[in-house]
């Protein structure tokens, strides 16, 4: 596990979330691509780590990463988006 802050966490995790509806829509039009095929298996893969790493380390982002113990954690913390406003 990287030692990333929460922000820059969260940026990567945007960062290859937005990769990846980018590769979906291209992949949409173009199915038979394996090259594009080989990039989304590659970002998806980077991203449910980036997503695993979060839940470790912070809170979970999304149901799949909730485990008992941390399941209902984000309703007590900040959004995302609230956390750099000053």
């Amino acid at each position: 596990m990287q030692n990333r802050s929460q922000e820059q966490l969260l940026y990567w995790i945007d960062m290859v979330s937005m990769m990846l509806v980018d590769l979906t829509e291209y992949l949409d039009t173009h199915p038979f691509d394996e090259a594009a095929m080989d990039h989304f298996n590659h970002y998806q893969s980077l991203y449910q780590k980036a997503l695993k790493e979060y839940a470790e380390v912070y809170e979970p982002l999304t149901l799949s990463t909730a485990h008992p113990e941390n399941m209902w954690t984000w309703g007590l913390s900040k959004n995302p988006w609230e956390r750099s406003a000053n």
